[in-house]
């Protein structure tokens, strides 16, 4: 593929096709005993599904679902607890009437989520692991492909790059290309920087002011910025205190052409977007 791409106007998405006219937000549904959502508690299903409901009541317009921590330094977890935290919440959240995203980079789990009827497949590894790609590809789903410097455990670890924008930018583009490859349709793709997925403060700060040149690959872009370290570096607040830095770093990033926001706190980021859209509207 060229690299001249058009810009995309939809997403395909499972069970649904997403205009891309306006942002869209992603609710963040953390299954993990380190949530930034459920107060650092481990979450049970019952307290994830109710934050499923709540984030649809917000105007979430997709419910991301997750279920093995990806911070810095967080251990793996095996298939069997990943798909034990999983199913119930996603069982639920596709009554919902929205699009229901599963964070995951295993193959088996894929290959469950999406014979569950999952819309969309949020891989932080970006398909990268073996049989990742065969697992999604006959799919009808969203796949959204993230950079990320090793794995979770190390990625901080000194991370260093000759040119982070250029360097996730080839990466990403060298990721749909692979999707494509394999056959999956470009209106199904999606990229993600890796905000904070083995990167400095500055890398993240390049990289934000740089999304117009993801964009540019044609592809929509997703960025996941709230509540995240930098935020906390940048303002000196916990992760309880981070909402007013989250929203801005959300509509810095809109402003440069993000199509789709990961958020935790859905009503607030819907708040900010329709006030910073109506001011942006022409007359």
């Amino acid at each position: 593929m060229s690299e001249a791409c058009r810009t995309a106007v939809a997403l395909a998405c499972g069970r649904f096709r997403l205009a891309l006219d306006r942002p869209l937000v992603m609710g963040v549904i953390n299954v993990t005993p380190d949530s930034f959502s459920e107060r650092g508690k481990t979450a049970s299903a019952n307290e994830a599904i109710e934050r499923a409901r709540r984030l649809a009541g917000e105007g979430a317009d997709i419910l991301d679902i997750g279920a093995e921590s990806t911070r810095p330094g967080a251990a793996p977890v095996s298939v069997a607890i990943e798909l034990a935290r999983l199913v119930p919440v996603l069982t639920a959240a596709l009554e919902l009437g929205l699009p229901v995203s599963v964070d995951t980079r295993r193959p088996e789990v894929m290959r469950a989520v999406l014979a569950a009827g999952a819309d969309m497949i949020n891989d932080v590894a970006g398909f990268r692991a073996p049989g990742a790609i065969e697992a999604v590809a006959g799919s009808a789903a969203a796949l959204c492909a993230m950079h990320m410097r090793g794995e979770p455990a190390t990625m901080q670890d000194g991370p260093v790059y000759r040119d982070v924008v250029r360097d996730v930018r080839d990466f990403l583009f060298a990721r749909a290309n692979a999707l494509y490859a394999a056959g999956v349709a470009r209106d199904r793709i999606v990229l993600d920087p890796g905000i904070g997925f083995g990167k400095t403060l500055e890398d993240n700060l390049r990289l934000l002011r740089a999304i117009e040149r993801l964009a540019a690959l044609g592809y929509p872009v997703l960025v996941g910025v709230s509540r995240k370290s930098m935020i906390g570096q940048l303002t000196g607040r916990g992760v309880e205190d981070r909402l007013a830095g989250s929203l801005g770093a959300a509509l810095a990033a809109v402003a440069r052409g993000a199509r789709i926001v990961r958020v935790h706190d859905v009503a607030q980021t819907r708040d900010a977007l329709a006030v910073w859209q109506a001011v942006g509207a022409q007359p």
